[in-house]
Formats: structure tokens, sequence, C-alpha cells
């Protein structure tokens, strides 16, 4: 079976066709990914709706989020809320609800020179110790502050991390699979150099695929990225680590497997 470890189906982009979007992806476990209580919320229902979805819950740096939908004018929720009920309810929802497999969306992100990395490090640290209590994997978010999201993961001895777009310099790539982290490969890998490196640098027992849907589009970046697409980055994987597609799609869903 393949496996896209993170998405965004809940995004305005997929509002009037989630449900075609699934079925295109029925082969696939599909992974669909809160940033939001809106979001949380939908993935959750999405995950009980369709037998081959599943869901993590988080809460993405929320300045960040709420800048970055003014500046693109996308029609999201973005209201600014309580932190801290939020953290309540994914904690309740991650111990009782087998459909939750990971804590996520999570992280940081210092693309935004106004916007400050404390609260986003407090968050962050929060999540990590939540995800830790509920015994759940991390899918991380580390645009451009991947030093200190690794200092973090470590500092909390995080042993079930997900490196989700990583686009850190070789040292740190090396710092994460000494730890023994997974990096998972968008479809883009098919075009992006980055990508490439770092799924030739990473141990092929340390891969999975992703889409982060709707972004990364493998075939013209200007459009929608959906699940489907993941069938790139397991074929440009094959073809880096010098296997067959088949046997790269097991090894990732067994990756898939350990880590949850």
């Amino acid at each position: 079976m393949l496996l896209d470890i993170h998405c965004h189906l809940d995004h305005p982009f997929f509002k009037d066709d989630v449900d075609k979007v699934v079925e295109r992806a029925k082969d696939i476990l599909v992974v669909t990914t809160g940033i939001t209580p809106h979001t949380n919320r939908f993935a959750l229902k999405l995950a009980e709706k369709y037998e081959n979805v599943k869901c993590a819950l988080g809460i993405y740096p929320p300045k960040v989020l709420q800048k970055e939908v003014a500046e693109f004018n996308i029609d999201w929720n973005v209201e600014p809320f309580d932190t801290f009920n939020e953290m309540k309810f994914i904690e309740e929802q991650a111990k009782t609800n087998k459909n939750v497999v990971a804590i996520s969306e999570i992280g940081l992100d210092y693309s935004h020179d106004d916007i400050g990395k404390d609260d986003q490090k407090e968050l962050f640290d929060k999540l990590l110790k939540l995800a830790k209590r509920v015994n759940k994997p991390v899918i991380v978010h580390s645009r451009k502050a991947e030093l200190d999201a690794i200092e973090i993961l470590e500092q909390n001895q995080m042993k079930k991390v997900v490196m989700h777009c990583f686009c850190g310099k070789k040292s740190l790539i090396k710092r994460c699979i000494d730890n023994r982290w997974y990096f998972s490969i968008p479809p883009n890998v098919k075009r992006a150099q980055n990508f490439q490196l770092l799924a030739d640098l990473t141990p092929i027992n340390q891969l999975l695929t992703e889409t982060d849907s709707p972004y990364l589009n493998p075939y013209n970046r200007e459009d929608r990225n959906e699940p489907a697409f993941v069938i790139e980055s397991v074929k440009k994987l094959a073809e880096i680590k010098k296997v067959t597609v088949e046997e790269m799609k097991n090894i990732v869903f067994k990756n898939y497997q350990d880590l949850i």
C-alpha cells in the first residue's frame, strides 16, 4: 500500500471535491493533518468517514499561519484561539480515538522576521511533551528553523519523529539520521534536487512519503497537489535507492508501521 503521511485535505483548495480526491487515493493510506481547532475537527471527521484516511492533530505556529493566510488571501478559518484548550482536546482525542496516528502539524517557522521565536518554541515544546504523554509520533515543520527544531526535539529526547519537507544542511540531516528519525519525501522530489540529496543521504529504513497537498505538485508547481500523486515520491526514491517501485512501496509502508 502507498503512504501519504502528511497532507492538508482541510485546505480550501479541496473544498469542492475532497470526496473525489479521497476516491482517487483509495489505494493509499492518507494521513490528513490538522493545524487549528477547525482543521483538527475536519481531519477527525474525514478519518471517520473513510477507511483509508487517518489523521494527525496539531497546532501550526498561529501567528505564522494568520500572516500567510492574509498574504495569500486564502479563505481559511484562522481566528485566534486558546492553545491550552486545543491541546487538551488533542490529548484526549489522541488517547481515545484510534484514527489519530500522530501529533502534527507542529514545529517552528522563521520565514517571517516580524514574528517572534520564543512563543513558537514554547508551544512546540508543550506539544512535544503532549506527544510523549500519549505515545504518538510527531511530524515536524522546521522552515528556516531546522537547528532550533532539532535542539528542542533532542532536549525532549524524542524518539518517534518525522521531519517533514526538511531543508536543512548536510550536517543537520546527519544529526537527524543519527537520532534515528524519519524524513518524509514529497512528490516534487521528481525535480527538486534538495529532496533528491536528502533521499540519497538517508538510510532506506528511515524514509517515508508525503505530498503536503495541496502544495508541491510534482508535475507543475503552479497546480494543486493531491495524495494520488505520492506515487511520484515512490518512483523517484526507488530510482535513487536502486530498488524496484514495488520494493520501495513496501519498504516505506513497513517504515510507517515501525513508526506507529
